[in-house]
């Protein structure tokens, strides 16, 4: 039976509610998850009456602040106020989730802490994103994405060998935090399903940047190998990197014996495939300079372009070096459409960075620009059952 024409459900996520107390971008990045695919999304932020400072995320319109928050709604509330707190209790009565990204200390400051809101919601799922966890020596010191790099091994082997440590261009360590904090929240998620019950969720920049290090982190803790720089050329394999042609450069990744003869045919360097010097991974990747130097010689003869082609039709994994632009402008990027239109009140028509998986019946969706603060503050209250009056109150008190 095709179950498919019996379900009516838009978007995979849709009929949770995630209360949303993040900022900056690794809470924001985890919450993004959900509120692409439908779940209802509220953005808890301070009234400008208590706090009008710039929001930690950068300009509200900016282009950083929009493609992080969209599909969400916000509301103000005065969490270091009795009456604030006793609002967002009352939205987690009938929430799934709450993420949030303080310093550990401050949630037990505020009393919203996990302990203390799972009793209002047993089955609340709550979220922690700090820098360096929820406990132990460092856990109540600021966490930054450049901080966990360093801290978290990354710079160490990012770089070329003798210049100096080197940050990767993008925030890896906030990015890693936000994703393994998503997928702890479907795991509780889903073990919800059987227990009825809520439970905890942590996760931190540095624990995520070293589960990043993958396969370097694993060549150390089983044979204590001490992993360098390398600067664009993989650390155990070779040929594998970046690599000059007549007019640029070009990424090749040629690995195993089937791949290394078929790349020396194509760049007419046959006579390599006698030299000792390469005669297996091992050898190669510890001869790695003769060989680059012998590989540069032979792509000097063509052009990107031309070399792509050649090295594609014969399967060796290969392309070309995109500025960001160029990204945006490929083929295959447009076709997979992960550059999306959203329409905002003030900037029109925005496009913004959409998800890197696809579900074929419950696509992801960009519904909405980011809100502006407190734009659905009354809608919220009154779902929540509060009228007119009250919510005048709360004003006037510097509750919302």
């Amino acid at each position: 039976m095709d179950w498919d024409i019996y379900i009516d459900m838009k978007e995979a996520l849709q009929g949770l509610k995630l209360i949303d107390l993040t900022r900056v971008r690794s809470g924001p990045s985890a919450v993004r998850q959900f509120a692409d695919w439908g779940a209802d999304v509220i953005k808890i932020e301070m009234p400008d009456s208590i706090d009008d400072s710039q929001d930690l995320g950068g300009r509200r319109e900016g282009s950083d602040f929009q493609n992080l928050h969209r599909n969400k709604r916000s509301i103000t509330l005065n969490l270091k106020s009795k009456d604030g707190v006793k609002i967002l209790k009352e939205l987690i009565k009938n929430s799934d989730i709450l993420v949030e990204n303080f310093r550990p200390n401050v949630k037990k400051r505020l009393g919203i802490n996990y302990e203390i809101l799972k009793k209002t919601n047993p089955r609340l799922i709550y979220a922690s994103i700090s820098g360096f966890g929820q406990s132990g020596p460092y856990s109540d010191l600021p966490g930054f994405d450049q901080v966990a790099q360093g801290m978290g091994g990354l710079m160490s082997v990012t770089g070329f060998e003798g210049n100096g440590p080197l940050r990767v261009g993008i925030p890896v360590a906030d990015l890693s935090a936000g994703l393994h904090c998503a997928l702890g929240i479907l795991t509780a998620l889903y073990e919800r399903e059987r227990s009825g019950l809520g439970q905890y969720v942590s996760a931190s920049l540095l624990e995520s940047q070293v589960s990043m290090l993958d396969f370097q982190a694993a060549r150390y803790l089983v044979s204590e190998e001490l992993a360098g720089q390398t600067g664009n050329d993989h650390p155990t394999m070779a040929p594998m990197g970046a690599f000059k042609t007549a007019d640029g450069y070009i990424n090749i990744a040629s690995t195993g014996e089937a791949m290394w003869r078929r790349l020396c045919n194509v760049l007419d360097m046959r006579e390599s495939l006698e030299d000792n010097d390469f005669e297996d991974d091992t050898a190669r990747t510890k001869n790695r300079i003769k060989l680059t130097n012998i590989i540069t010689i032979a792509l000097s003869k063509n052009t990107n372009d031309e070399w792509i082609k050649k090295l594609n039709n014969v399967s060796i994994p290969c392309g070309p070096i995109n500025n960001i632009k160029e990204v945006f402008n490929d083929p295959q990027i447009i076709h997979s459409e992960i550059a999306q239109t959203v329409v905002h009140p003030k900037l029109g028509k925005i496009k913004l960075v959409g998800q890197a998986m696809q579900l074929s019946r419950t696509p992801s969706k960009l519904k909405s620009a980011a809100p502006d603060k407190g734009e659905h503050t009354n809608i919220i209250l009154e779902e929540l059952g509060y009228d007119k009056k009250s919510i005048e109150k709360f004003k006037l008190e510097k509750i919302i």
